[in-house]
């Protein structure tokens, strides 16, 4: 299976190198495959590569998702004592 996940240029670094933000983790990951990318675009991660760049709009209901999706699975996670 593979996960594919939006990710925010923060900025952009030397050696076709981005720092990103995946849902509030900061990461740097390569931009090689991905051409004219700015801080503020959106773009899809996977294993530590931008794989292309994605709209704002579905950025933010892809990670909106994800976010419901974990608050989901915590609230059904028994407890054991």
């Amino acid at each position: 299976m593979c996960l594919a996940v939006p990710a925010k240029v923060l900025a952009l670094l030397p050696d076709a190198m981005a720092r990103v933000d995946a849902g509030g983790v900061i990461k740097d990951v390569s931009v090689a495959l991905v051409e004219d990318l700015a801080p503020g675009d959106y773009v899809i991660l996977h294993v530590g590569y931008a794989l292309s760049r994605l709209d704002p709009e579905e950025a933010d209901r892809t990670l909106a998702l994800i976010a419901e999706m974990v608050t989901a699975g915590a609230a059904e996670t028994p407890v054991v004592s």
